[in-house]
């Protein structure tokens, strides 16, 4: 399981976030639960929010009103007989704070209250922020598209909960609950982003991305399924590519022994094979797992076929001073 400290750093690289969004300092923090650290984040990052004035837009509004306001609707007026009253069905826009973004702040906030394992004190200060939301509609958590308005803070922490929303809430017969801990798709997808956000940070000169690996083939059927690397780095000449996993369990087991999983081995060597076309050597593949508590995990470096093939975990329940240091050797196979 994934150290609680450490998420903050992977939700701050993959959000690319570190040391903005002033909450850069929630890192050096212990935390019990994911609940602790999801509420600090929204603490932090809210308070700075409310000194300079939360996000408003526009949005059109209908109502029935006995002072002009915007264009009358007479059709409505006409039909609804509003007119006997001394009154005029207008539509116009208004500048509110009711938006999507602080809708998701505010369902993120009134689902923290729920839980058990928040402290007294960080409640206290979640109630405030949930009074200082008044003018904001109270929703069920609905996934939204990522934030990209309000500046780059706001979105930051907007997109921070939709993401943690999206991963600790499950579904019961009476509605929606928290989870004790993001669930593996969300933590696939973290990991994912984490490491490529790393990359892009750290060794830009690397032209880190995802890429989309074309078949050494003269003619490509339709048919052929497409293949994108979770990470393409580049440096003079070589490239590796690397594949993240995050699994319970990063062994198979065969008869009471302990194999890779085949098809990830498949995958990665498909990847490298068809991405070398200069049938050179220079293009190299790594399988990252996250690691788990097994007795047993990947832990190799072999030549297939010309190719460099690597098969590594990744310890995240370490201290992140670990973790980089880790990832550090994995940007040396490049340098």
């Amino acid at each position: 399981m994934v150290k609680v400290g450490n998420i903050y750093y992977m939700l701050a690289y993959a959000f690319r976030s570190l040391n903005t969004g002033g909450i850069s300092y929630v890192g050096n923090e212990d935390f019990d639960n994911l609940h602790e650290l999801f509420a600090e984040i929204i603490i932090v990052g809210m308070r700075k929010q409310l000194k300079r004035g939360l996000p408003r837009q526009y949005r059109s509004q209908r109502e029935e009103l006995s002072n002009l306001r915007g264009k009358i609707d007479i059709q409505t007026s006409v039909r609804s007989q509003t007119m006997a009253r001394r009154r005029l069905v207008c539509e116009f826009d208004e500048f509110t704070e009711d938006t999507p973004g602080n809708r998701l702040i505010k369902c993120a906030i009134t689902y923290l209250l729920k839980q058990d394992d928040v402290s007294d004190n960080r409640k206290r200060y979640l109630k405030f922020l949930r009074a200082s939301l008044g003018n904001v509609t109270d929703v069920q958590y609905i996934r939204v598209s990522q934030q990209r308005t309000g500046g780059a803070e706001y979105a930051i922490l907007v997109n921070v909960c939709g993401f943690l929303l999206d991963g600790l809430l499950m579904n019961t017969s009476g509605g929606y609950k928290m989870r004790e801990w993001l669930a593996d798709e969300a933590m696939s997808s973290l990991y994912e982003r984490f490491l490529l956000e790393y990359f892009r940070r750290h060794h830009s000169d690397f032209n880190p991305r995802k890429a989309q690996i074309g078949w050494d083939m003269p003619d490509v059927p339709a048919q052929m399924p497409k293949m994108e690397s979770d990470v393409y780095l580049t440096f003079g000449g070589r490239t590796l590519i690397i594949d993240a996993k995050f699994y319970r369990r990063t062994m198979a087991e065969h008869f009471g022994k302990k194999t890779y999983h085949s098809q990830n081995l498949y995958q990665i060597f498909t990847y490298v094979k068809n991405a070398d076309k200069a049938k050179d050597g220079s293009v190299a593949g790594m399988l990252l797992y996250a690691k788990t508590d097994e007795d047993v995990t990947p832990d190799s470096d072999s030549v297939i076929g010309g190719n460099g093939i690597s098969v590594k975990t990744l310890d995240l329940t370490q201290d992140f001073k670990g973790i980089r240091s880790q990832l550090e050797k994995v940007a040396a196979m490049l340098q």
